[in-house]
C-alpha cells in the first residue's frame, strides 16, 4: 500500500517506472550533493575512531570523542540565518543557497587539512579544536545541501532523489572512511593522515558541480519576492518563530520529534564503536579495507537502490518498521563477529548486512524527514529534525565506550539491539494514530499556508 500519490504512481508503473527516475538530472545532482555532504561526518566518526584506536587512545576516550560532532546536533540554531542572511556579493552572483554552499565548502576544505595535520597522540587539544571546527562547517554544509536538495526535487522525484542523495552520502562516507584509511595506512598508499585527510577534502567538488549545474534553488524566489523592508518583529516571525511554530502546530508533533530522537539510537551506538572493535579483534588494515571496498560497497548500492521500490510497495509507515527491524538484525551480526573473534567470514557477513540494511534504513528515514519539511521553511525544519536524529548519535551514544568496556563486545552489541526497541514502539504508536502519513502530507501540501507574509507561493 502506498502512502502518497508519488508512491502509488510508482506502484502502478511497475519496477521499470520506479527505477527510471534515478537517472534523471535532478536525482543525479542530488547524488553529487550527497557525496559532498557525506564525507565530513565520516571523517569525524568512523575514520577518527579508527585513527585514535591505531595511535593507542583508550576506548572510553574514543567514545566521548564522538561528542566533538556536537555541532551536528545544534545546527538548527543557526539554520534560520542560513535561510535568511544574504552574503555580500556571493548571494547576488549565485543565489542564497549556492552562495552559502560555496563559502562553507571553501572553509571546510581548509579545516579538513588542518585536522589531518594534527597529531592526536601528541596534541589531543589541537586535534579536538579542528574536529569541532570541521564539525561546525560540515553541519552548516548539511543545512545548505539538505535544503537545496529538497527544493530542487519535484514531488514525483523526491523518493528517488533522496535515495540517490543517500547513495551519494554513503559514497562520500566510503571515500572518507575506507579511502582515507587506504591513503594513510602503511599497508595502503602510506601517505600519512595529514595528506590522506587533505585529499579527502576534495570531496567538496561534486557538490559544487551539482550546484553550478542545477542553478538557484526555489528559496531564492521567496527571497526575491519578500518585502524589501521588514520590522524587527516581522524578521523574527519570518526567520525564527515561523519555522518552529508551523511544525509544532501539527498533530502529533511532539511524538514525531521523540521518534526522530530515538529511532536510530541503537544503530548510532554501534557505529560509534565498530572501528575500535575491528582494531581490537586484530584485523589488518588490508583486511578491513578489502572487505569494505568489495562487500560493503555493493551492499551499499543494493540497500540504497531498494529503498524507493520498498517505499512504493510498503508505504512509509511499513517501510520505516521493516528497515528498523533489519538494522536491529545487522547489530546482532556484529555480536556474532565479536564472539568469533578474528573471523574474516563473519566480518564479511556483518559488513554486508550492515551496509545493505543501513543504506536501506537511512534512505527511508531521510525521505521521511524530507517529507516533513515544509517548503516554506526547508533549511530550518530539516535542520531541526536531523539535529534531533544526531542527538542520539552524538550525546546519547557518547557512553558507548564505557558500556563496551563493562559488557564486552558481545554484550555491547546485544545491548544496542535492545536500545532500538523504544524507537520501534514509538513508530507503532505514530503509525496507529495516522501521524506518519498525515504529517508528511501536511508539510508537502501546506507550503502556501505556511509561507511567510510577503513571499511568493511555490
Amino acid at each position: 500500500m502506498a502512502d502518497g500519490a508519488v508512491l502509488e504512481e510508482g506502484t502502478r508503473g511497475g519496477f521499470g517506472a520506479t527505477m527510471a527516475p534515478y537517472f534523471r538530472s535532478r536525482p543525479i545532482a542530488a547524488l553529487l550533493l550527497g557525496i559532498s555532504s557525506g564525507f565530513p561526518l565520516a571523517l569525524l566518526l568512523g575514520t577518527m575512531t579508527f585513527w585514535l584506536a591505531k595511535v593507542g587512545i583508550e576506548k572510553k576516550t574514543i567514545g566521548f570523542a564522538i561528542g566533538l560532532t556536537t555541532p551536528y546536533t545544534l545546527k538548527f540554531l543557526w539554520a534560520p540565518l542560513v535561510d535568511r542572511l544574504k552574503l555580500p556579493v556571493l548571494t547576488g552572483l549565485f543565489g542564497q543557497r549556492r552562495a552559502w554552499l560555496f563559502l562553507v565548502q571553501a572553509l571546510l576544505f581548509g579545516s579538513v587539512w588542518m585536522l589531518g595535520a594534527s597529531r592526536p597522540e601528541l596534541h589531543l587539544g589541537v586535534f579536538a579544536f579542528w574536529a569541532i571546527v570541521t564539525a561546525f562547517l560540515g553541519a552548516t554544509q548539511d543545512i545548505v545541501i539538505d535544503a537545496y536538495r529538497i527544493e530542487i526535487l519535484p514531488e514525483d522525484e523526491l523518493a528517488h532523489g533522496t535515495a540517490n542523495n543517500q547513495f551519494g552520502y554513503r559514497l562520500g562516507a566510503f571515500f572518507a572512511g575506507v579511502g582515507t584509511i587506504a591513503l594513510a595506512s602503511t599497508e595502503g598508499f602510506g601517505l600519512g593522515w595529514g595528506m590522506a585527510y587533505g585529499l579527502t577534502g576534495l570531496c567538496i567538488l561534486p557538490g559544487m558541480i551539482a550546484a553550478l549545474w542545477m542553478g538557484p534553488g526555489l528559496h531564492d524566489k521567496v527571497l526575491s519576492n519578500e518585502a524589501p523592508r521588514q520590522s524587527v518583529g516581522q524578521w523574527l516571525q519570518t526567520t525564527l518563530i515561523g519555522p518552529f511554530g508551523e511544525f509544532l502546530m501539527r498533530r502529533g508533533a511532539l511524538l514525531i520529534l521523540l521518534f526522530v530522537l530515538v529511532y536510530k539510537l541503537g544503530d548510532a551506538m554501534g557505529q560509534a564503536m565498530l572501528n575500535p572493535m575491528i582494531v581490537e579483534l586484530g584485523f589488518s588494515d588490508t583486511e578491513f579495507i578489502a572487505i569494505n571496498k568489495v562487500i560493503g560497497f555493493w551492499g551499499l548500492i543494493l540497500g540504497t537502490a531498494l529503498s524507493a521500490p520498498l517505499l512504493a510497495w510498503l508505504g512509509m509507515g511499513r517501510a520505516l518498521f521493516v528497515s528498523g527491524v533489519l538494522m536491529m538484525v545487522s547489530n546482532l551480526t556484529f555480536a556474532i563477529l565479536a564472539s568469533q573473534g578474528h573471523s574474516t567470514l563473519w566480518l564479511t557477513i556483518a559488513v554486508a548486512t550492515e551496509q545493505v540494511t543501513s543504506g536501506l534504513g537511512l534512505t527511508i528515514f531521510v525521505t521521511y524527514l524530507s517529507g516533513l519539511s515544509s517548503l516554506a521553511y526547508t533549511a530550518t525544519q530539516f535542520a531541526l529534525l536531523s539535529s534531533l536524529a544526531g542527538v542520539g548519535r552524538t550525546w546519547l551514544s557518547s557512553p558507548a565506550g564505557i558500556i563496551a568496556e563493562q559488557l564486552g563486545w558481545v554484550g555491547f552489541w546485544m545491548m544496542t539491539t535492545i536500545v532500538a526497541l523504544p524507537g520501534m514502539l514509538l513508530l507503532w504508536i505514530l503509525w496507529r494514530k495516522g501521524f506518519v502519513v498525515e504529517s508528511v502530507r501536511k508539510a508537502r501540501a501546506g507550503a502556501k499556508e505556511a509561507a511567510p507574509a510577503g513571499t511568493a507561493a511555490r
